[in-house]
């Protein structure tokens, strides 16, 4: 398949985003990475791609460059969608953009900003919560070292794959490293839904490069564009 990475924010993607560019190779596809999310506004170059795959932090942050979206590349995304093609979202990818409130249709939720949080890095046994569903083929529970999000925006429609469970604890959060009471419970980590007559694959590990060396990790995102691009 020919797979479009848009990669770039603030996050490690240094590390990650190359690891990603070689397991996707390695296993066949066609693969172009860039930083310019301007390509999304040409409908001709999009239209030579198979699947989009995010592993970029598209929002106004503090301090980092401004990456959000214009009209005209948000547009061009939500019709490549939603005309057939595939979506892979990775991680903080699903952070909803502060100027884009329908993302969130599109992925089906994912991280809010000020609202969701997580435990501190670490490792941690992700479990498979619907083992027929086609983004685990070939999986079984597995232990990882990456980020359990939590207070997510959830969307109806989904499908979830993939779950984390975590106990009670407090652990710092914020800007201030405050002490933040996190909750017990079992968390998605994984899901599909569909946006028009596209594929949206989300999944919610790929913190660093360290996570994206998970074998199991790999095998899922695979998973994930092989689901998406399927007739």
């Amino acid at each position: 398949m020919n797979l479009l990475v848009i990669s770039g924010g603030r996050h490690p993607y240094e590390e990650s985003t190359p690891v990603l560019n070689d397991f996707l190779k390695a296993a066949g596809h066609e693969v172009t990475v860039t930083e310019d999310a301007s390509v999304l506004a040409n409908a001709g170059q999009m239209g030579s791609y198979d699947a989009l795959v995010f592993n970029t932090r598209r929002e106004n942050v503090t301090g980092a460059p401004d990456l959000r979206l214009s009209e005209g590349e948000r547009d061009g995304m939500k019709n490549f969608i939603s005309s057939g093609k595939g979506f892979v979202c990775l991680h903080i990818s699903g952070c909803l953009p502060d100027h884009w409130a329908e993302y969130h249709e599109i992925t089906g939720g994912g991280w809010i900003s000020g609202t969701s949080f997580h435990p501190p890095y670490g490792q941690f046994t992700v479990s498979v919560s619907n083992s027929s569903h086609e983004g685990v083929s070939g999986i079984s529970n597995f232990v990882t070292n990456d980020e359990l999000y939590m207070g997510l925006a959830i969307k109806e429609g989904n499908s979830v794959f993939i779950t984390g469970t975590a106990e009670a604890g407090v652990h710092p959060w914020g800007p201030d490293r405050q002490p933040k009471e996190m909750p017990a419970g079992t968390f998605p980590l994984g899901w599909t839904r569909q946006y028009g007559s596209g594929k949206v694959f989300v999944l919610l590990l790929g913190h660093d490069g360290q996570s994206f060396q998970t074998p199991e990790f790999q095998k899922i995102v695979l998973n994930g564009v092989d689901w998406a691009t399927a007739g």
